[in-house]
């Protein structure tokens, strides 16, 4: 599946994972491939993709979580997803 993370200021992700576990309002959740359509507000914590890898142009932007070699994660203060057909937009901040 595709996930695209965008802020006010850049891209800081896009690219193929397996999974994105996401801090929402009633609390965390996991999107996985073939999940349904979903539109959802998020709050602050960590975006956490599953992943292989992810390109160098984007490492920058994110903490590899201790121990897990495919687990990325970025903080966010708050923000959105949109998500449908395997294809995810992560607005945040």
């Amino acid at each position: 599946m595709n996930i695209k993370i965008l802020t006010p200021e850049h891209v800081v992700f896009e690219g193929e994972v397996n999974s994105v576990l996401l801090p929402g309002k009633n609390g965390e959740f996991h999107i996985m491939k073939n999940h349904a359509a979903i539109v959802s507000s998020l709050i602050g914590g960590k975006v956490k993709l599953y992943t292989e890898s992810i390109a160098e142009e984007y490492k920058k932007n994110f903490q590899r979580e201790a121990d897990k070699n495919s687990i990325y994660s970025l903080r966010i203060k708050s923000g959105v997803i949109e998500f449908s057909n395997d294809k995810g937009i992560i607005l945040c901040e």
